[in-house]
């Protein structure tokens, strides 16, 4: 089967994870990506949070699959002629560096649009145009500029960042679409364009809804959150609402049999009108069907925290899994707290190609994430990352087109790696 980005060229100039990310993403979908790196140091999350000795972070390889790397000094004026060179012959260039580094290195947006009229340049910045524009941005940073982490959290306590990279992964996805669609563009106009994603901007989209909540408080107090029906005034933000349900249907994280040893015996449960006398059969409580204090969600408001207590009586008598297997029968929405050991253990996950097995060969076999997309006709096969500067003489020769003559040329400059010593004569 054909690959749906076969015959797509992407020069990879990202680091850490963002761009890494968005990259990845296309060279799953069959995209050639060449990894531009550092001679001897690589992208710096090679070395960064090894769990094994001198080889290939799970940091690195997690985020660098499919793709081919190269060594390069764009500093060197070899590596300038290999870089421009590589412009040429490749359709998209993604970045995250630091604002104005690609201009420092000389290769602002018009010159690359004048050596490449169909290039489309595609970059992750921290914030758009505007009083923060030149600051970096990690992933913490952005949840706390896009409004994540103000919303996220119990009323009572501090802002919390989530697990979830919203920040990096988020806006490196978002870039992935935009580059596609520009891609999409070129078919019917030849020309190349600049693609930005804001990580700020990134998050915020993630988090609209919570920006939906701030206009609504204006025209009066969020009913769906917990503080309404426990008389608690709401400010002029939107507060953090604990486990509160999102949709509008109230969801509180319940305690199942095994909470006291295992932190992740627990489960989502989310009382949803249409199965609420459903819910009181299954919790043994039949007459809050037609109590006028239960049977209607308004009148059920002010009694979550009593309703919730009771839910999880019954709750802590059954594993998640058999909570769930009970709850599903009735179509009452809810989800296992699932941890990453038991996810990695998920044979179903496994079969979909969501987490997969792979071989590297310094560190030997590990798990990774999957193509989370999945195309009918173009089914992804993830391939290890490359070790550093792996391809760089494929690259040069077969991408290129230079001469062992040439390549010879280049690697004597130090271009793609330290300059070799001359032996004495």
């Amino acid at each position: 089967m054909t690959k749906a980005l076969k015959g797509v060229r992407i020069l990879d100039f990202t680091h850490v994870q963002s761009g890494p990310t968005c990259t990845q993403l296309l060279a799953w979908f069959g995209a050639d990506v060449i990894k531009v790196e550092r001679p001897g140091v690589g992208d710096i999350t090679r070395g960064q949070l090894q769990d094994v000795p001198n080889v290939d972070s799970l940091y690195f390889t997690m985020l660098n699959h499919n793709k081919r790397s190269i060594t390069l000094d764009t500093k060197n004026p070899k590596g300038k002629e290999v870089l421009t060179a590589l412009i040429k012959s490749c359709d998209v260039l993604v970045e995250n560096f630091g604002p104005g580094v690609l201009d420092r290195m000389g290769f602002p947006w018009e010159k690359i649009h004048s050596i490449n009229p169909k290039m489309i340049v595609a970059s992750i910045k921290g914030f758009g145009p505007g009083p923060y524009e030149d600051c970096k941005v990690y992933e913490n940073v952005a949840q706390c500029t896009g409004g994540s982490a103000s919303t996220t959290g119990f009323r009572d306590g501090l802002p919390l960042v989530t697990g979830a990279q919203i920040g990096d992964s988020g806006t490196g996805l978002h870039l992935g679409l935009g580059i596609v669609a520009a891609l999409y563009q070129r078919t019917m106009t030849g020309q190349g364009q600049r693609v930005t994603v804001a990580m700020q901007d990134g998050v915020l989209n993630l988090a609209r809804v919570k920006l939906r909540d701030q206009q609504r408080l204006a025209h009066g107090p969020l009913k769906e959150y917990s503080q309404f029906g426990e008389g608690i005034p709401f400010g002029d933000a939107v507060p953090r609402a604990g486990n509160d349900s999102g949709g509008g249907q109230p969801g509180r994280i319940l305690k199942c049999k095994g909470w006291e040893t295992d932190p992740n015996a627990y489960i989502y449960f989310i009382t949803q009108a249409p199965v609420w006398e459903k819910i009181c059969d299954v919790i043994g409580e039949p007459t809050w069907k037609t109590d006028p204090n239960y049977a209607k969600p308004p009148a059920r408001l002010s009694r979550l925290n009593e309703i919730f207590a009771r839910i999880e009586q019954w709750t802590m008598t059954k594993t998640k899994f058999e909570a769930m297997d009970i709850l599903n029968k009735d179509d009452i929405p809810c989800g296992p707290i699932l941890s990453m050991k038991e996810l990695a253990e998920d044979q179903s996950l496994r079969a979909t190609g969501t987490v997969v097995e792979v071989d590297h060969p310094t560190r030997g076999k590990y798990l990774s994430v999957g193509n989370p997309i999945k195309l009918s006709d173009s089914p992804s096969e993830v391939k290890r990352s490359p070790l550093l500067g792996e391809h760089t003489d494929e690259i040069l020769r077969q991408v290129l087109g230079f001469s062992d003559h040439q390549v010879k040329e280049i690697h004597d400059s130090g271009a793609l790696d330290p300059p070799r010593k001359q032996a004495a004569e």
